[in-house]
């Protein structure tokens, strides 16, 4: 007995060694490759401003391109659960009742416009087999909501993930507007993308959000330190995320007319590009836009106020060097003129122009 333990001791090593040996031979002599880890999915963002007509049609082209070469099959979209599976139910309808009731839902929003529409119905015509993913918090918790958990109980699916979701949902949009906390809506949004990413299995998706959502860098728009989405994104999932702001193709407009800014006797050509209403401000209703043409040399030096202005403000594309008029209407009717100038100053991860002094008020001639 003694003898054998001893042998056995020596021989069980030799045996695991030959068999790890001849498991090694196999595969080099049979070719079997080894098995390679599942390749985790790609996120593709793309930040929109939304119901704008060139972008809806470049994010479709996008998203086609994806689907007929890539394979993919998964659209995320900034809408409620809820809403996603509502469309996904048309998807599959042979008439447009529920997606012409979620746009009587949205009336009133920045999407209710019939190029949005257009834009779903394309989708279904070209790209039938989209899924789509709503990964925001409850909107229309109290129409599309109630509706969807309306359906869901006529067709005895109380007991299913899609009615948990679905109550999370419509929670998760009482809690947003009864209390204003953008943080918490921001980091919902990031909680349900993560939620639905990754019960795919490693599929690679494409994401529609407005642009304030999908910056890597980004701060969520009225805070100071929050980081958007797409910011929480990264540090999750790495050089998996990809992601193209398309807002800018909103500014890449002309000048809706010329006019002549003189100013302490020189004449200056200026860009008028609009007027936009200030909703957000206890103080101003709305301000105008001008653009200064070929004046940077002449007031690059002049003093600044601290004022910041960030480009996302202006309705234009802002290039570094350039000077801009603004007037703000107060809510008494009386104007307020304001002179920027794009310096390459940086506030807040967002570049910005700074307001300057000037010795008098401008004299304006319209042509």
């Amino acid at each position: 007995m003694k003898y054998r333990g001893i042998i056995a001791c020596i021989l069980m090593p030799v045996i695991l060694i030959l068999s790890s040996c001849s498991v090694s031979k196999t595969a080099k002599n049979e070719t079997v490759p080894s098995p390679s880890p599942k390749p985790s999915g790609q996120i593709y963002l793309y930040g929109e401003e939304h119901g704008v007509d060139k972008i809806l049609e470049k994010e479709f082209e996008i998203w086609s391109r994806y689907y007929h070469e890539e394979g993919m099959r998964h659209l995320f979209v900034e809408l409620p659960y809820y809403a996603a599976e509502f469309l996904n139910i048309w998807m599959k309808e042979n008439n447009d009742d529920i997606l012409d009731q979620l746009f009587k839902d949205w009336e009133g929003t920045s999407v209710c416009k019939t190029s949005v529409k257009d834009f779903y119905k394309k989708i279904k015509s070209e790209c039938p087999e989209t899924v789509f993913h709503g990964t925001d918090v409850g909107h229309q918790y109290k129409t599309t909501g109630i509706r969807y958990l309306r359906y869901l109980e006529e067709n005895g699916l109380q007991d299913t993930e899609k009615y948990t979701l679905t109550v999370e949902a419509i929670k998760q949009g009482k809690y947003y507007y009864e209390n204003e906390d953008i943080k918490y809506r921001e980091d919902k949004m990031v909680e349900n993308f993560i939620r639905e990413f990754e019960k795919l299995g490693g599929e690679s998706i494409m994401g529609i959000y407005g642009s304030a959502h999908t910056d890597i860098n980004g701060i969520a728009v009225g805070t100071d330190s929050v980081p958007c989405m797409a910011n929480q994104l990264e540090k999750r999932y790495g050089d998996a995320l990809h992601t193209e702001d398309l807002s800018w193709m909103a500014k890449d407009i002309e000048p809706l007319r010329k006019e002549i800014i003189t100013v302490n006797g020189k004449d200056y050509e200026a860009s008028y590009f609009g007027r936009k209403e200030i909703t957000w401000s206890d103080k101003y209703i709305q301000r105008e836009f001008w653009r200064l043409e070929n004046a940077y040399d002449d007031f690059k030096n002049m003093k600044k106020t601290g004022d910041i202005l960030p480009y996302d403000n202006y309705p234009m594309l802002i290039e570094e060097g350039q000077v801009f008029v603004i007037d703000y209407t107060r809510k008494d009717g009386s104007v307020e003129r304001k002179y920027y100038r794009s310096d390459g100053y940086i506030w807040n991860n967002r570049p910005s122009t700074e307001e300057f002094v000037i010795p008098q008020r401008f004299k304006v001639n319209f042509n």
